[in-house]
């Protein structure tokens, strides 16, 4: 019996290992069909990634306009990419529905990464209404569309960039709102992340260090508590974004642009979180970023993924299938819209699959309602 059982256990590891070889062929294949030289040479190398590292290092700097202001930090900053193009090449095997490899990022270490480009306040306990959030309603899902995406709809601005300030939970709260606005007026208006960074400072009371504190990190419900607060928030135009938070609060009540009327939990079930998007517009949430700083496109769906949430995005749409390694199924995914720069992921997005919490997806999920009003 026990050697029948080790004879199980050998076939079924052969079959995996089978798939996960399988799986990394065709993610190079899709990976040399991209135009990017600089993406071909260093993920679908069949050798060793570091291989002709410092010509990679060279079309790096090029492409994202990367200076340092002296040899050592120069030399430093090498040996940190030669890191992350292991990094990538292990991601690449463990998440091969996706196509990771060098991006803007690639000289940044993963906790340089995580302290200027994340940013979403951890809580010590499991998610708990605000003081004015509701429980959003359970919502019928029998005829909820294959796909959908609210870009298609005129509901999503352009996609931001919040540079070096860990403000992610800012550009996750006005995109809910800029979505909520465009459904409650027809108008789709662009608001301000640096009033949130500037002005906003609302705490969860029974969460110890949980307060929004500019580019030092944010939660989206706090964010939504303190435009109830405070009236609304002005346009990014009025209020542009500067990316630090030493500037003084600047708000001007007299020139609000969008309103909150209410904002509720979303269930974490992941036909009532499509649902709510399909009906409210745009959802703000939190994921874990650990497979982002080597996304470049694809669907993320890796092996293994933590659920501590780090990062604020915003919920746009869903797909049906996406791209799945070899042919096995299509995956379902949901469609994110991020916060730094159209030259990060997919122009800018990122796609996760969809149907079992990867990466906490579906772990912190809200959506807004906006007060019919005009822009003034």
């Amino acid at each position: 019996m026990a050697r029948l059982s080790f004879t199980l256990f050998l076939l079924l590891s052969l079959i995996f290992l089978s798939y996960v070889v399988a799986s990394i062929e065709e993610s190079a294949t899709v990976i040399d069909n991209e135009d990017d030289p600089l993406i071909r040479q260093v993920v679908s190398e069949e050798n060793d990634p570091l291989l002709h590292a410092e010509h990679h290092f060279s079309l790096f700097k090029s492409k994202f306009g990367k200076t340092y202001a002296t040899q050592e930090e120069h030399d430093y900053r090498l040996s940190v990419f030669k890191a992350n193009l292991r990094r990538a090449k292990r991601n690449q095997i463990l998440d091969p529905s996706a196509v990771h490899g060098v991006t803007k990022f690639s000289d940044l270490t993963p906790s340089e990464f995580r302290r200027n480009y994340l940013g979403l306040h951890k809580q010590k306990r499991r998610l708990r209404l605000p003081t004015d959030a509701n429980k959003a309603p359970i919502l019928p899902t029998s005829n909820l569309p294959a796909d959908f995406d609210w870009r298609e709809h005129g509901a999503v601005t352009g996609v931001k960039n919040q540079g070096s300030c860990g403000s992610c939970w800012s550009f996750s709260t006005t995109g809910a709102l800029e979505g909520a606005h465009f459904l409650a007026t027809g108008e789709l208006v662009s608001l301000s992340e640096q009033q949130l960074v500037d002005c906003d400072h609302e705490c969860d009371p029974e969460e110890q260090g949980s307060c929004d504190s500019g580019c030092n990190g944010g939660l989206m419900n706090n964010a939504f508590e303190y435009i109830l607060k405070s009236g609304g928030v002005e346009s990014e135009k009025e209020y542009p974004y500067k990316g630090t938070d030493r500037g003084q609060c600047k708000f001007d009540a007299s020139k609000i642009v969008a309103k909150v009327s209410n904002f509720s939990v979303v269930s974490l079930d992941e036909e009532q979180i499509a649902a709510n998007l399909v009906k409210h517009g745009p959802l703000a949430i939190g994921i874990n970023a650990a497979w982002m700083q080597t996304y470049i496109g694809g669907v993320s769906c890796p092996y293994i993924c933590g659920k501590h949430l780090d990062h604020g995005v915003l919920l746009v749409g869903y797909g049906s299938a996406g791209y799945a390694p070899i042919r096995l199924k299509d995956k379902p995914f949901w469609i994110i819209k991020n916060s730094w720069g159209e030259n990060w992921g997919e122009h800018g997005y990122y796609k996760i699959c969809k149907g079992r919490n990867v990466c906490g997806v579906d772990s912190m999920v809200s959506t807004v309602a906006a007060v019919h009003t005009s822009t003034q």
